[in-house]
């Protein structure tokens, strides 16, 4: 009996050996099928690395010659780079940009996009690589027409506010201004010009982005209040499923981050006015 034991003791030792060598190699398989079928790997292939984004200062803009500048365009240039690859942007209209991701037109998107729940139930996003926020830029000739100085002012049902589409501009406007009357533009440089033109009372807009149109229509537009209604977070978005690609992405940030030039970048595209004559008046 004690010999029979040994042999079936044996035999099922040598079971779990085949059984555990099968799944090693079936687990060995499966990331070997993963990483091919990675994005990084269809970017090394294709050799260029093609990004989506929205135009919106500082972030993205067409400088005089037509030509796309901005802390985004800075980014996207250093992250191909670094990658040994090509770099391609494709502007897409922001309210489309996830659908556009997901169905393949570009392999990530770098443009400010902000990280929300609800978003990160559809694309994954990277460490973040920037922090901003909204604040409300109001008409001069309005406020002064209905005597509105503070945030409060501006939640009634007097007053029409002009947001950017799908962004989180408009969140915050929703979140702080209930009783309002909320019109949506696809770019945000639509809601300052009827701002500037006393056709709404108030607009949202990121604080350097508000300086810059502020300083382009002296007299016309204001600042309510320099208390960020929503402070943000900005990473890039991909696609899910792949993790080597969402990997090379976080390493990349959490290392321009700690050799100072993300920060260097931010500081010139979001505290400087250095870049603004290269745009059209």
């Amino acid at each position: 009996i004690l010999k029979l034991l040994k042999m079936l003791v044996g035999a099922l030792i040598s079971v779990g050996m085949i059984v555990g060598a099968t799944n090693v190699a079936s687990a060995d398989s499966a990331r070997q099928s993963l990483s091919s079928d990675s994005v990084l790997e269809q970017i090394k292939k294709r050799g260029t690395l093609r990004i989506g984004l929205s135009t919106f200062v500082p972030w993205a803009m067409r400088d005089k010659k037509g030509d796309l500048i901005g802390f985004e365009i800075d980014v996207g240039k250093r992250v191909a780079a670094d990658m040994g690859v090509e770099v391609e942007h494709i502007p897409t209209a922001w309210d489309g940009i996830i659908p556009a991701l997901l169905a393949g037109k570009f392999d990530v998107i770098i443009s400010g996009m902000s990280i929300t729940m609800k978003r990160n139930l559809t694309v994954n996003y990277t460490h973040p690589y920037a922090n901003t926020g909204y604040i409300l830029v109001a008409s001069t000739a309005m406020a002064q027409k209905k005597g509105l100085k503070t945030l409060e002012d501006y939640n009634s049902s007097d007053i029409t506010i002009a947001t950017r589409r799908a962004s989180t501009g408009a969140i915050a406007a929703q979140k702080n201004f209930p009783k309002a009357k909320l019109i949506y533009f696809d770019d945000g440089t639509m809601g300052i010009q009827e701002a500037a033109n006393g056709k709404v009372d108030a607009t949202t807009s990121t604080p350097p982005k508000a300086a810059y149109d502020i300083e382009k229509r002296p007299g016309k537009l204001f600042v309510v209040d320099k208390a960020l209604m929503s402070p943000t977070r900005e990473a890039f978005a991909v696609r899910k499923g792949d993790p080597d690609v969402l990997n090379w992405f976080n390493n990349w940030i959490d290392n321009v981050k700690a050799s100072g030039w993300l920060q260097e970048r931010h500081a010139y595209w979001f505290t400087t006015r250095e870049w603004a004559d290269q745009l059209p008046d």
